[in-house]
């Protein structure tokens, strides 16, 4: 049995209608899927890191769904794989340890708070910055769990660094 396990409701974060973003089954694949762990042994552990075509990849067990991203920040390259998961407003987030940016877990998208400074006692809103951070597809079949990497030709902020990585990889060989 092969199913597709990252995605949920439509959810509203502040301005942010998750039915208009991208959603990781309309992302196109461009790799075969590749074995990346026990789904017993990620669901205990709740994360785990691979090497998914020479990619570095994190992938994360959250409110009874998987998910893969690039795992490397968006922002300055900071390791995801070390950082917390924190749900805003009903969406889950990775909080990058370097400088704490909030990657939604789902989409990639980069969040922040705004203030409208033209209201007197303004409340802040979580807002958008649109994807950044390059999300990929995660299966279990059999127990086993695997992840195919999203479309590379659509550029991501986090490409950079999941290159740059690699390449560091790559020479220490």
């Amino acid at each position: 049995m092969d199913r597709h396990l990252a995605g949920g409701e439509d959810r509203v974060v502040g301005d942010i209608n998750e039915s208009s973003m991208v959603k990781p089954s309309k992302r196109k694949e461009v790799s075969n899927p590749v074995y990346v762990g026990r789904e017993d042994d990620i669901k205990r552990l709740q994360r785990a890191t691979a090497t998914v075509h020479e990619r570095q990849v994190v992938i994360f067990y959250h409110g009874g769904h998987f998910y893969a991203l690039d795992c490397r920040c968006y922002h300055a390259g900071g390791p995801l794989h070390l950082g917390e998961i924190e749900d805003i407003n009903g969406q889950p987030c990775i909080i990058c340890p370097w400088h704490k940016y909030k990657i939604t877990l789902n989409t990639g998208e980069g969040l922040y708070q705004a203030i409208n400074p033209k209201e007197p006692s303004a409340v802040p809103k979580w807002k958008s910055k649109g994807a950044k951070q390059r999300t990929h597809r995660v299966t279990v079949d059999n127990g086993n769990v695997y992840v195919t990497l999203s479309d590379l030709m659509e550029y991501k902020e986090s490409d950079y660094y999941a290159e740059k990585y690699k390449t560091e990889k790559i020479a220490e060989k």
